[in-house]
């Protein structure tokens, strides 16, 4: 069992930054790969970025490549998100989810078995 909690969100004005961080519970949280999802009013949630266990292997969505950066810390069982060059677009309740496994990373919603409660990231024009 594995419970997350992110911190980190805001209000930010475009071109600003966030960094935002998920803490895990339990002790074995480096046999987990974690990803960020977000999910703005009326669409769906989507994959921002993803991490492998060990940290090697990272994926991000066309939209946060070059503004986004993830990266986790297993002795503080913390994985992090910093955004860069917030655009207005990137208004979303963020959410960081787990997945036990010693594979790559993942992408899609079903395969990640645990979710944070979300927090909210406001880029204002």
């Amino acid at each position: 069992q594995v419970q997350l909690v992110e911190s980190g969100g805001g209000l930010v004005q475009a071109g600003g930054s966030l960094r935002l961080s998920c803490a895990a519970s339990g002790r074995t949280f480096s046999s987990y790969a974690m990803g960020w999802f977000r999910q703005a009013p009326g669409k769906e949630r989507e994959c921002v970025a993803a991490i492998s266990w060990s940290g090697g292997s990272t994926y991000y969505a066309d939209a946060a490549k070059g503004r986004f950066t993830i990266s986790r810390d297993n002795a503080k069982n913390t994985v992090y998100l910093q955004m860069n060059s917030l655009k207005p677009e990137d208004t979303a309740v963020y959410y960081c989810a787990a997945k036990y496994g010693s594979g790559n990373y993942y992408v899609r919603q079903y395969e990640y078995n645990y979710w944070g409660q979300g927090t909210q990231v406001t880029v204002s024009s």
